[in-house]
């Protein structure tokens, strides 16, 4: 089969994007020049790829073992070329990072570190929450994933090096801010929760935590975003839990307070996770061995942000 490079970089964007129109604008192309190449493809490979049911792009069976096949060769090549600077004395390439949305306060203060010492490596760094990510591990999509509440009964390799502290917040004004502490658990429920979506990694070890702990709200809104949850505590419209780095900022003008309740906070710990028995690009390995040996520069980050408060 005569497919080149060329057809499989549009292939890939394509079902990345899900999107003829935003293939073309991120490639420079136009919408006909990517429907060519992807018709190109499909007669090369005498299968259909891509399907329209309604007016959403879906992947064919066809498809999905293609972008599997793609993403290896594109990761093989990015590891020549690795390889390849190594052996001119250099370390650069591309590399993927996906992880959680609450993580994405203080990954980028810690990829600005870690760029310091490795200035040709250029880091794309995709949010996603738990379940996604989950989906994209399983897919091989990524280089190395950050998560907390690592699965058990997957496997894969995950190396623990920051503390995830999840607190209790509410507006100033909120009733439970008035009582003097430290305050039980037993009296939250009376109020309304501001919860994350389901998917999310926090909301996962808030339930989990809820249910240990024989705790029931009965009036729960739910926020797609850390962003929307902290706004909504800031408009008084209930409690929260949230990673203390969500709301460091808030917690400093005082525009929200963190609840002195007892059994709190709830501690997580950051991960570094890859799939077991994955070979890691030499950039990849870069970036795990930086977060292994530097533990005082991200202890100092983290630092900033409230992280290790008792």
């Amino acid at each position: 089969m005569r497919i080149t490079l060329r057809q499989l970089q549009v292939f890939r964007t394509v079902c990345e994007q899900l999107s003829y129109s935003r293939t073309a604008d991120l490639l420079g192309l136009t919408q006909p020049a990517v429907s060519q190449q992807i018709r190109l493809l499909e007669e090369l490979v005498e299968e259909p790829l891509f399907e329209y049911i309604g007016k959403k792009l879906y992947l064919t069976d066809a498809a999905e073992h293609l972008f599997r096949t793609t993403n290896d060769i594109f990761q093989r090549l990015d590891e020549l070329d690795m390889q390849l600077s190594e052996l001119r004395g250099t370390l650069k390439g591309n590399l993927r990072i996906a992880a959680e949305s609450s993580a994405k306060y203080l990954l980028p203060h810690i990829l600005a570190s870690f760029q310091q010492r490795h200035p040709d490596i250029h880091s794309t760094l995709n949010v996603f929450n738990r379940s996604q990510l989950l989906k994209r591990m399983n897919e091989n999509r990524d280089d190395l994933v950050i998560m907390t509440n690592v699965p058990e009964e997957l496997s894969l390799e995950f190396m623990p090096f920051l503390k995830n502290p999840i607190i209790a917040v509410a507006n100033p004004r909120h009733p439970l801010a008035e009582q003097p502490g430290p305050l039980s658990l037993d009296a939250l429920p009376a109020y309304t929760l501001l919860s994350r979506e389901n998917g999310s990694g926090t909301r996962k070890a808030c339930e989990e935590f809820f249910q240990q702990k024989r705790i029931h709200f009965n009036h729960i809104m739910e926020f797609n975003s850390h962003e929307a949850q902290r706004e909504g505590v800031i408009a008084g419209l209930g409690i929260a839990f949230v990673p203390r780095h969500c709301v460091y900022r808030e917690l400093q003008d005082g525009s929200i307070i963190e609840l002195p309740i007892k059994a709190m906070p709830l501690l997580r710990s950051w991960c570094l996770v890859h799939p077991r028995g994955k070979k890691l690009s030499p950039v990849a390995q870069a970036l795990e061995d930086f977060i292994r040996e530097e533990r005082q520069v991200i202890r100092a980050i983290a630092e900033k942000f409230g992280v290790n408060r008792p």
